[in-house]
């Protein structure tokens, strides 16, 4: 028989379902203005919109499967296993889509004449599939193995207990702390986050020594062009930053955890942490709609056509045309 759900357990699932009320139609949104905007179809986009159904995934099953495992129901080893492993994966596809998009920049900035000609729509979709199989490989590797399984049979051993190998379902009782530090976290979150920051700094710096060489150029296009990466740069770049604050307070706790088991973490810090990871799912598309033009003009035709009914062919004209940011 199921436990009742305590006050706590319910105002925790109350947050999470407005959460993934947010997340999955804002994401939904914006892989809908991509789709419909030709002015939206270059690589940067396209890695976009990759960052945008990991974030739909995030909203539509990464938070039911969370807010069963806070029920803690009764399951098989394995089946607990695979609730788990889902935010894994959808956690390393928008940090490796973050990667892409912040590569995507650092090529438009250093070599903006042969961008094009490197950048196609070929080699973006197989950027992309790569990293989809990347992050299925990561956060699948419990499933092969790296996961508390023999540490659960040996206290079952020890307990003398022959029943049938039954558990509460909880992250931390199938998920290895050693996964999550030392393989996870050390290595495919920290590192490519420590990366971009390098990236952006770098497109900065480029975008800084482009606009000052063109203040005396009798060219306005180059610095029309530079002031609009410098734009789309400071907002993607934005975006990197929530990901960070959103996602660094969960792993520090997971070291903490390893690093000092007798340390007691207050069990709020712990659930702020976990808000903040699914809420970042909901954070983008309200960067992008406020930061970004190309996108803000694409979310208010979607909302005058479809929503309110209203047909504006120079909106439309103006979206497909338009190149600004």
């Amino acid at each position: 028989m199921a436990h009742p759900i305590s006050a706590f357990q319910a105002a925790y699932i109350s947050i999470e379902v407005l959460i993934a009320l947010v997340s999955v139609p804002g994401n939904i949104l914006v892989i809908w203005a991509v789709k419909m905007n030709q002015a939206l179809r270059d690589a940067t986009f396209c890695f976009i919109v990759s960052l945008a159904v990991a974030d739909v995934a995030v909203g539509a099953l990464v938070i039911p499967l969370a807010i069963i495992i806070n029920i803690g129901p009764q399951t098989e080893f394995y089946t607990c296993l695979m609730v788990a492993c889902p935010v894994l994966i959808l956690t390393e596809s928008s940090i490796l889509a973050l990667l892409a998009i912040a590569v995507d920049r650092y090529l438009r900035v250093k070599i903006p004449v042969r961008y094009k000609s490197m950048v196609t729509p070929r080699r973006a979709a197989v950027a992309i599939a790569c990293c989809w199989i990347v992050s299925l490989l990561v956060g699948l590797t419990p499933m092969f193995g790296w996961n508390n399984l023999n540490k659960m049979r040996r206290t079952q051993e020890l307990n003398g207990s022959h029943t049938e190998f039954v558990i509460t379902c909880q992250f931390e009782t199938v998920i290895s702390m050693e996964y999550m530090v030392y393989f996870n976290f050390f290595v495919w979150v920290l590192p490519p986050l420590l990366l971009m920051l390098l990236i952006y700094l770098e497109v900065f710096n480029l975008i800084r020594k482009q606009l000052n060489k063109k203040v005396s150029s009798s060219s306005n296009d180059p610095q029309k062009y530079y002031g609009k990466e410098l734009k789309i740069a400071k907002s993607l770049a934005l975006v990197l930053f929530l990901f960070a604050l959103s996602w660094l307070p969960l792993h520090v706790l997971n070291c903490i955890t390893l690093f000092c088991p007798s340390c007691q973490t207050p069990h709020i810090l712990t659930y702020i942490a976990i808000f903040l990871t699914h809420g970042n799912s909901a954070m983008n598309p309200i960067v992008y709609a406020f930061r970004i033009k190309k996108f803000r003009t694409a979310f208010l035709q979607i909302w005058n056509q479809y929503f309110c009914c209203k047909t504006n062919k120079n909106a439309t004209s103006t979206t497909t045309a338009e190149t600004g940011n």
